[in-house]
């Protein structure tokens, strides 16, 4: 199963059922996914953690 199957299969999921109010929550969780990886990976790291 490839991480692709599963985006589409959440997004199938969400388009049959009518759950649009889940996008804006996944949304949310992978962009501070994606905050948290970069502030580990990266020489601003201490800026990043002063503002959040």
């Amino acid at each position: 199963m490839s991480k692709l199957s599963i985006f589409t299969e959440l997004w199938r999921f969400m388009r049959m059922r009518k759950k649009w109010w889940l996008l804006p929550i996944i949304l949310i969780i992978v962009l501070l996914g994606l905050i948290l990886i970069f502030a580990q990976t990266s020489p601003l790291a201490p800026f990043i953690y002063t503002v959040f």
